[in-house]
């Protein structure tokens, strides 16, 4: 595709969080037309300040060839899609919808047959890889569909990911592998907090064992990711807790629907689920470490300025 193609071919992306945000960014800067889609008025003029146009509702996506829904769950796919203010009943019959959030792989099917009856095309999109990837456009994106879906989206699909995975012919089965992910995910970033907490209650040094850990066989990708937010006292939301209580009930619900127990994923979800009671949903994942800390009385490290408060 062109330059001159990618700049007729209007792009909207409903959603400008962090994943959000960052495709979005990432489209404009392999040359697409951009318009992004929010609720807040920051994150809309945030998007407009890095070049792109905004609207505030779905609907006044109707001139876009192509949908890319980033929001944070079922509902509010839902709502994107099929509420008062819906893009579905506005788009152009062949236009596509590019459905990236997480939602359960039933949902998905649904989706995906909703959206053809109303002479639209959708692929059933989750991504993963976090806010960094996304600004970069090297994103993994786990997508099902029809052959023409891909087809028509490849331009868009190349430029937000490193590595795009065609997983089946019709919506359900990309969700159902980014459920895959989510339950590793969620059980890693709850693990790396239990074995911090069990390291700091008998003594050791934080900082050792995040270096200790990061050379030997008990790293992971997600620890090595999230305990420098802990190291840092830094709980900022990247990803928040509250993500992981819905994707690991995800998990858990389908698990429940297959006759599959998911006792690991579901001991994960206790813990995150408990953290959330504790008042930190909108903290950080990591920020489930907290729970321990709230049992034990564990002394977590400070962040920079809080710790020069307290001086």
């Amino acid at each position: 595709m062109s330059q001159h193609d990618k700049q007729s071919l209007q792009v909207g992306l409903i959603g400008l969080g962090a994943m959000g945000m960052g495709t979005a960014t990432a489209l404009l800067k392999q040359g697409f037309n951009v318009t992004g889609c929010d609720i807040s008025v920051g994150a809309r003029d945030a998007f407009v300040a890095a070049g792109g146009q905004s609207v505030a509702t779905p609907a006044e996506l109707a001139h876009c060839h192509i949908v890319l829904v980033v929001v944070v769950n079922g509902v509010q796919v839902e709502q994107v899609l099929f509420g008062e203010q819906g893009v579905v009943s506005h788009l152009a019959p062949g236009s596509l919808i590019i459905q990236c959030a997480t939602v359960a792989p039933s949902q998905a099917k649904q989706l995906g047959e909703r959206v053809v009856a109303q002479g639209l095309m959708l692929l059933d999109a989750p991504i993963s890889g976090g806010a960094a990837k996304a600004k970069s456009g090297e994103l993994s994106v786990m997508a099902s569909g029809a052959t023409e879906a891909f087809i028509y989206a490849e331009a868009v699909l190349n430029a937000m990911a490193a590595k795009v995975y065609r997983l089946g012919d019709a919506p359900g089965v990309g969700s159902s592998m980014k459920l895959v992910n989510q339950l590793l995910a969620g059980v890693h970033i709850a693990t790396a907090a239990e074995a911090m907490a069990l390291g700091i209650r008998m003594g050791l040094d934080p900082e050792v064992i995040y270096d200790v850990i990061t050379h030997s066989a008990g790293n992971s990708w997600m620890f090595e990711n999230r305990v420098p937010h802990i190291l840092s006292g830094d709980y900022t939301p990247l990803s928040a807790v509250d993500i992981f209580v819905k994707d690991l009930n995800i998990v858990h619900q389908t698990g429940r629907e297959l006759a599959l127990a998911t006792p690991v994923a579901s001991s994960a979800l206790q813990q995150f689920t408990a953290a959330s009671g504790a008042g930190f949903g909108r903290e950080d994942d990591s920020a489930v470490i907290k729970v321990y800390q709230r049992l034990s009385g564990i002394a977590l490290p400070e962040a920079a300025n809080d710790a020069q408060g307290a001086e």
